[in-house]
């Protein structure tokens, strides 16, 4: 293993003093390094974080490093091609790429099928890649021929990190002590709010986790639950889409902060489509807990109020159990779709486990109740546009009402 501060300085040293991207357990190491050093910004998303390093190589004309778990290179993919690759703009950045999945290696579900398949893609997609050395030596050599490359084609290159390639990091920073409940102080109290009409669909990491031990503890079955192991950021269009076709049910999303961030744009359609059993809880504690801790910028900005703004037609927030509950009756009560936001100090149990259910046992229980319970529907649900299209302004002398033909490249 190499130690962060070695790796670190090794960057500086090749010229690379902007870093950018999505936190990695992989990579939590390095991350509070960097975040040490002060050269570190979070981006939401991946591919937010390799436009972002465009934008720093194009205001500086030095190359970036981006760094991101590769269970978000789906994310990174449209950028990497679309804008960065040399028949594009040509634009280079190091990716520094925490390997999930690795072949013969343990891991969970979520990451087998990517890490897998990781290097054909990277060379079906025609950019180069090095496993990363766990030595100075190797590690010097290894950033000689990335920087070289990149500098001869304009492109990005890849290092795919392994498992246990850094040693442990101590940081300097002094984290910011919120007197608010745990996570699972949350979860715990929520449970047995929930009706017998509620489905739930829980956020990838601890959150997900964390539930689904409560209902080992209550000895309640995992039929009305899906816990959404993956896909960082989509546990609210899940629950979009189960809400729609289960209107006779309750849906209630539990997310988190770092994954609303990803992808906030969901609050959008969830606003737009406006279904009136969805119930969207929030639990913010500013971190991206289950990979390391890092910040995010969950209390630094409002939450409920971009809900608002985006359409749903209810929101809220608390700090402590006893409002929880009485504010959680309240939306009870309430036509969603609905947000509630809770506030949230960082920490879990030592001994949190990982759901003993697999993800195909999990989806076949959940279908397995619903056709028994005979209550989705089939057609697409009625969105009355009435209001907004006859008190939509006109645009006069614009592209699209002079040229309806012109498309945006």
């Amino acid at each position: 293993m190499i130690l962060p501060t070695v790796f670190y300085q090794l960057l500086i040293d090749h010229g690379f003093h902007d870093f950018v991207g999505v936190p990695d357990s992989l990579l939590k190491h390095l991350n509070a390094c960097l975040l040490d050093h002060g050269h570190e910004w979070i981006a939401p998303n991946e591919g937010s974080a390799l436009a972002m390093a465009a934008g720093l190589y194009l205001g500086s004309q030095r190359i970036p490093v981006v760094y991101l778990q590769n269970s978000g290179f789906g994310n990174l993919v449209n950028p990497l091609n679309s804008l960065m690759d040399k028949q594009v703009y040509g634009l280079p950045a190091l990716i520094l790429m925490g390997w999930r999945g690795e072949p013969l290696q343990p891991d969970e579900p979520q990451h087998r099928a990517q890490g897998s398949t990781q290097e054909a893609q990277l060379k079906a997609l025609g950019h180069p890649y090095a496993i990363m050395g766990k030595d100075e030596r190797v590690l010097k050599q290894q950033l000689l021929e990335a920087t070289s490359w990149m500098q001869a084609h304009g492109s990005p290159y890849f290092f795919l990190i392994q498992a246990q390639s850094f040693e442990p990091y101590t940081s300097n920073r002094k984290n910011i002590v919120r007197n608010y409940p745990k996570r699972e102080a949350y979860l715990e109290a929520l449970m047995p709010l929930l009706s017998e009409d509620f489905l739930v669909v829980s956020t990838t990491g601890k959150t997900s986790r964390e539930w689904f031990e409560l209902r080992e503890m209550n000895k309640h079955a995992h039929s009305k639950d899906f816990l959404s192991v993956g896909s960082m950021g989509h546990a609210s269009q899940i629950a979009l889409g189960l809400a729609i076709k289960q209107p006779s049910k309750k849906v209630l999303c539990i997310d988190g902060d770092g994954a609303l961030i990803m992808h906030m744009g969901s609050l959008a359609t969830i606003g737009q489509l406006a279904p009136k059993n969805l119930i969207h809880v929030v639990i913010n504690n500013g971190a991206h807990e289950s990979v390391g801790g890092q910040p995010t910028a969950g209390f630094d900005v409002d939450i409920p109020k971009i809900a608002e703004a985006c359409g749903y037609a209810y929101v809220s927030s608390v700090e402590d159990l006893e409002s929880f509950n009485s504010e959680f009756l309240k939306v009870l009560n309430r036509e969603g779709p609905m947000l509630l936001e809770l506030k949230s100090s960082v920490g879990s149990r030592a001994d949190l486990g990982r759901p003993s259910v697999s993800p195909q046992d999990n989806k076949k229980e959940l279908m397995n109740y619903l056709h028994a319970s005979g209550s989705a529907v089939t057609h697409p649900p009625q969105i009355d546009r009435s209001d907004s299209e006859q008190n939509r302004p006109t645009l006069e002398g614009s592209d699209s009402e002079q040229n309806p033909s012109t498309t945006n490249g």
